[in-house]
């Protein structure tokens, strides 16, 4: 056997030993979800709710909703956050200087009128042209800016946010009518929660009526689905998981709720990277632990957020790039922090992942890819060993892919049709042919991006929520009345079919349960 042939053994080896660790990684983060949202639904029927979202006494909430060209969608979707069933909160648009109709639709919506405002801090962002406000809905603040990009859109929004808590979402996304409540509930319930992260959905393929979610629904486009999967393990699989260790690193930029004092107090969003969401909470874990005091940073697996997916390849490969550009520039700012037992088990445990894992690992995936075949065409690895491998790695993905399709069926039932659960089994398939490894080299190529030093987002082409009913004129009779019927969280039931059971020696929850019959 040559040098190369040596090489290319020693190298399948290696790759070897990764995938086995990755998956066990995978397999302890899946358990740990699973064991977290089993808890969640055996204690969900006892939280009340409904007292948050009715209480005085609850810690009131600026929306933060950072709008940039969101013509087609902003108007149904600040409709639909009107909607949300809690007793104070605000919504601050921060028009991030639109170059379409976006500011426009809001002021025919909404019949804005120019005001003063006074910051309550002094985050640096670009020049704020004008205030606006409602005279039909009090709760709606306008914040028109020139152009700085989100991270700025969202630093505007924070010194301008009234309320103690922020929840910034994207002007493309709609909430849960409950969502308010579930998310405040814990920083109520555990007063050293610093921020706390909510599940993101995707909403392609679902009915609307008058710019708000009526049916639920896959979409048929292939590729949407397969994000659906995607969002799923990630979510379900991921960051459940992560956050029942203490260990969480990501909460979504398109939906969030945090502590503004201490945001604030780290210096907001940073106006440099791509990847602001992720890179803020990182800092605040550094910055609490520096300081010395309790920081709870969790995932709420139950509250909502709906957001459209690319339907396009070029959008998506757009959104990953940016997606690991981002990381790229987090882990190399906080560098600091790794293997430093001073920041615990994020320093010590999650970054050290995100590096070999998330950071390197696609470049490993595509080098291991190409290498792979060479070594299976040259022999040096026998074509029986290579199917098998490949036979199994493939089995234990599916696995993993149809455990946290159980898991939302079991817990959450936001699909309630069979030909939903059908197209993402197919798609929990078909991912492993071509998508992953797409993805993998579209994260590869992201380092030369980064070296570049691109900063650009790249823009997303929205098909909105729907056709408003004529006029698109808000109510302009004040707040929506609760109606806990309208939310079954709120109503003290759990929004699935009926009771998922209790679990079975394995902790999976009786057949019976699981596959209850559906619409």
């Amino acid at each position: 056997m040559g040098t190369f042939e040596h090489f290319l053994h020693g190298f399948n080896v290696f790759m070897l030993a990764y995938v086995l660790v990755l998956q066990l990684i995978y397999t302890v983060l899946a358990i740990g979800g699973w064991r977290a949202i089993e808890d969640y639904v055996r204690r969900r029927p006892m939280r009340d709710y409904r007292s948050v979202s009715e209480s005085e006494m609850s810690m009131p909430v600026s929306i933060l909703v950072p709008a940039y060209n969101e013509e087609p969608s902003i108007v149904a979707s600040l409709r639909s956050l009107l909607k949300s069933q809690f007793i104070e909160f605000e919504i601050v648009v921060i028009n991030d200087g639109s170059k379409d109709g976006t500011l426009a639709a809001l002021t025919d919506a909404f019949r804005l009128v120019e005001v003063g405002r006074v910051p309550r801090s002094n985050l640096a962002t670009q020049r704020v042209r004008g205030i606006y406000a409602s005279p039909l809905e009090p709760r709606i603040v306008v914040i028109d800016k020139v152009n700085g990009g989100k991270a700025d859109a969202l630093n505007a929004g924070i010194n301008h946010a009234n309320f103690p808590l922020f929840c910034a979402i994207d002007g493309d996304s709609m909430l849960d009518a409950g969502a308010l409540s579930r998310l405040v509930w814990e920083f109520q319930a555990a007063p050293e929660t610093v921020a706390v992260g909510g599940i993101v959905r995707v909403v392609n393929g679902s009915e609307f009526e008058d710019g708000r979610l009526a049916k639920v629904r896959t979409p048929r486009g292939m590729l949407a689905n397969l994000q659906i999967v995607e969002y799923l393990r990630a979510f379900l699989g991921g960051r459940v998981g992560w956050s029942k260790s203490g260990m969480l690193m990501i909460i979504s930029g398109a939906f969030g709720l945090f502590r503004r004092d201490v945001c604030v107090e780290v210096g907001g969003y940073d106006r440099t990277t791509v990847g602001e969401d992720a890179e803020l909470v990182l800092r605040l874990h550094r910055h609490r632990r520096e300081q010395g005091k309790p920081c709870r940073i969790t995932f709420f697996p139950d509250p909502i957020c709906w957001t459209e997916c690319p339907e396009d390849l070029g959008t998506l490969v757009r959104q990953r790039d940016r997606w690991q550009r981002g990381l790229i520039e987090m882990m190399v700012r906080h560098r600091g922090m790794l293997f430093r037992p001073r920041f615990g088990r994020i320093g010590s445990v999650a970054m050290p992942y995100f590096l070999v894992f998330e950071l390197i690992g696609p470049t490993i995936e595509c080098v291991g890819y190409t290498l792979f075949v060479i070594a299976v065409a040259l022999g040096v690895i026998p074509l029986q060993f290579a199917l098998a491998f490949l036979a199994i790695a493939l089995t234990y993905g599916l696995v993993l892919s149809f455990l946290v399709i159980l898991m939302e069926e079991r817990a959450f039932r936001r699909y309630p049709g069979w030909a939903d659960l059908m197209r993402l089994a197919v798609c929990a398939v078909v991912e492993n042919i071509g998508y992953r490894q797409l993805l993998a080299l579209v994260r590869m190529r992201a380092w030369y991006t980064y070296a570049r030093g691109n900063q650009h987002w790249g823009e997303m082409t929205r098909k909105g929520f729907g056709p408003l009913l004529p006029g698109g004129v808000v109510d302009a009779e004040g707040p929506p009345v609760l109606d806990p019927t309208a939310d079954p969280v709120l109503a003290g039931e759990a929004p699935v079919a009926k009771d998922a059971g209790a679990p079975g020696p394995n902790g999976i929850g009786s057949e019976q349960a699981a596959f209850a019959p559906r619409a």
